[in-house]
């Protein structure tokens, strides 16, 4: 089992259900050992499917490998955690996680997991005017149900997606089990410098999510086209300077200031590029021009998709 985690990881976020195994068996051939899933991504059984294929080929054991999986809105109330955590496993067909993650400090109405799943974000989607319904849970309720699944030998660590400098502070006073990990948006848009520098100061792993910025949020319609990143000035010098593509210059970027980072994509050969990152090191001077891109740009804002598209208004950010 690895003790640290990957800083390359492979995220299953948006890819189709029916492409999943074979993108799992396609990243571990390409090196990934490190993969982020969640519920609420609705493609647990296919990821199960192909780890279940790369191990039975002998291209990898349970041991090299690390999962994470995500605790969804709707079982934040302590008697769900771990009928949630145990359906993850269930779909991913696994013993245990490497890492279970707190996905939004936001408590949503319990669905029944049989009633549907995952349970996304609406709580009736055949209400004539379906929203989200909050519930009233103390995060602090959900964090000691987390503790318990590490009690129970279910993860081997735990961790919160999301929150920002205040709830850290709060989730360290009165954590029995402290966060391993720390999951954010972060990306020369977004450099959230001050939110990693606390996590490293209470020894949190930081995971930064979207590292190819405004990519991941096109075909959403949460960023537009004149946001990518990859034609941005210090990238493009950067990247003719080491031989490197504008991508992988990004993703350097995130791993050598001291994040992991979890690329997503469907194609082996953007795989294959995604992690070819270790060959070479970006210099003070290039990481600080990319770094003073920084705009304070959130592509993943609650507080802006929840109305817009769940009928509620639910900032998480100041």
């Amino acid at each position: 089992m690895p003790t640290d985690m990957p800083p390359v990881g492979f995220g299953l976020w948006k890819i189709p259900r029916e492409e999943t195994a074979n993108c799992v068996v396609e990243a571990v051939r390409a090196g990934y050992r490190h993969f982020d899933s969640a519920a609420d991504y609705g493609n647990e059984i296919q990821t199960g499917e192909g780890l279940a294929r790369a191990m039975s080929d002998a291209l990898v054991t349970r041991d090299d490998l690390w999962i994470t999986s995500k605790l969804w809105n709707t079982f934040h109330a302590p008697e769900h955690v771990e009928e949630a955590c145990r359906k993850s496993l269930d779909d991913l067909g696994l013993d245990y996680l490497d890492l279970y993650l707190v996905h939004f400090p936001i408590a949503l109405e319990y669905v029944p997991i049989a009633e549907r799943y995952p349970p996304e974000w609406v709580h009736d989607p055949d209400a004539a005017n379906p929203a989200m319904k909050r519930a009233s849970v103390p995060l602090h309720e959900t964090w000691a149900a987390m503790e318990a699944l590490v009690d129970a030998g279910l993860v081997k660590r735990i961790g919160v997606c999301n929150y920002n400098s205040g709830l850290l502070h709060d989730l360290m006073s009165y954590a029995r089990i402290k966060p391993a990990a720390l999951q954010i948006e972060s990306h020369p848009y977004l450099t959230q410098e001050r939110l990693i520098r606390l996590a490293r100061d209470y020894s949190l792993d930081v995971t930064a999510f979207s590292p190819l910025s405004a990519q991941s949020y096109f075909e959403l319609d949460m960023a537009a086209e004149g946001e990518s990143l990859l034609g941005a000035a210090p990238v493009m010098v950067a990247a003719q300077a080491h031989g490197k593509t504008p991508a992988q210059v990004l993703l350097r970027w995130g791993i050598q200031r001291g994040t992991a980072i979890i690329p997503k994509t469907t194609k082996s050969e953007r795989m294959r590029e995604n992690i070819d990152i270790f060959d070479f090191e970006l210099s003070q001077v290039e990481m600080a021009a990319i770094s003073a891109l920084n705009q304070n740009r959130r592509f993943n804002d609650p507080g802006t998709f929840t109305e817009a598209a769940f009928g509620a208004f639910h900032p998480i950010y100041d």
